[in-house]
């Protein structure tokens, strides 16, 4: 009931939680990394440093080679495939921002609710790929556990134990060795990925040890960190902090710290992305693939017109790395519409010897 003081509407406030895509963002989505087959296969061809054998003379003849054997690998990835309602009765309502006394346009409500709430559950997915590809990164394998903690999905890409070693001596332990502990790692991925590694990924816990280390104090100049020094910060990428250059040994290493964090499923507690204790270390130039598959929908498929044709049924995007199926559809009533956003993602690690992960035992 109106009286007769007056009021003014301000422009709503809403709370968002954007969701960070740093560790997937090193997985390459090319368009042949899109598709609609139920599973996905990739072969791969291993070389080796050989080199040339010296004939002793021109006589003697060729030395012949074989071509190098290959492997096919296949692989059937998870389900994402988040759904909601929308009832009439909703519409009577106002929607935040909106006038009270202003008449509600129930087409163009109903379109804002469909768009607000598949980006709500695009921001979930995108955060269950950031955790995909955390998971693949630093242990070589994932496991997708629901709300009561069981397992509904796993893949172990076998990589080698000697990618994941732990340090003898905790980093936050007296006698602590991080930089022999790292140029060990880069020396076992580069005799095995035949790569150079060049980027190192870890929490703040660990950068900070890493900072206070005496050999690295005395290599580095750590104590007047300001800007133009060599551990200078800036921020880049998304979501990642890049805390400049280091050089260990012969390979020299960008140097990230990354805090982004996931309400976890079962406990519902904020957890990080990368664990306290990991040091990841990458190759950039190494390949990683982000797979998507899509959600198969007969209506679309017999070429059905959507209700809200706003709505691509298919959002792919090679630069964002995403991939989503989107459906729309009415209960028999005609009260209700129901909204999905879906997509099949696979992280796989293509080069599995081209990265690794240290535990430093804090």
């Amino acid at each position: 009931m109106s009286d007769k003081s007056t009021t003014h509407m301000l422009r709503a406030y809403e709370q968002v939680a954007a969701p960070t895509m740093f560790l997937s963002g090193f997985f390459q989505t090319p368009a042949n990394n899109f598709y609609t087959s139920e599973s996905v296969e990739i072969d791969i061809v291993r070389g080796d440093e050989d080199v040339a054998v010296a004939i002793q003379s021109i006589g003697t003849g060729y030395r012949y080679n074989q071509e190098d054997q290959f492997t096919n690998k296949k692989f059937k990835p998870p389900v994402y495939d988040e759904a909601f309602p929308i009832d009439s009765f909703e519409l009577l309502k106002r929607m935040p921002g909106q006038n009270p006394f202003q008449q509600p346009d129930f087409r163009a409500d109903v379109i804002t609710k469909v768009m607000r709430r598949m980006m709500k559950l695009e921001a979930k997915i995108r955060r269950a790929i950031e955790l995909q590809a955390s998971q693949v990164l630093q242990t070589g394998l994932a496991t997708l556990n629901d709300s009561d903690g069981n397992a509904v999905y796993s893949i172990d890409y076998k990589p080698k134990a000697t990618h994941f070693p732990t340090s003898a001596v905790a980093w936050d332990a007296a006698g602590a060795t991080p930089l022999a502990d790292l140029e060990s790692l880069a020396k076992v991925i580069r005799s095995d990925g035949l790569t150079n590694p060049d980027t190192l990924v870890m929490s703040d816990s660990n950068f900070e040890l890493l900072l206070k280390n005496e050999d690295v104090q005395k290599r580095f100049d750590t104590v007047n960190y300001t800007p133009g020094s060599l551990l200078a910060s800036e921020l880049r990428g998304s979501g990642g902090t890049f805390q400049g250059a280091i050089k260990i040994g012969s390979y020299r290493f960008e140097l990230w710290t990354y805090n982004a964090r996931y309400k976890d499923p079962q406990t519902g507690v904020s957890t990080a992305y990368v664990t306290e204790t990991s040091v990841m270390m990458l190759s950039s130039g190494a390949r990683l693939d982000g797979t998507f598959g899509a959600i198969p929908n007969i209506g679309q498929a017999m070429g059905m017109q959507s209700l809200v044709p706003e709505l691509a049924p298919r959002l792919s995007s090679e630069a964002m790395g995403m991939d989503f199926s989107t459906n729309v559809w009415m209960t028999n009533d005609g009260r209700s519409l129901m909204g999905s956003v879906g997509t099949r993602p696979l992280m796989i690690p293509t080069a599995i010897d081209s990265f690794g992960c240290l535990n430093t035992g804090i």
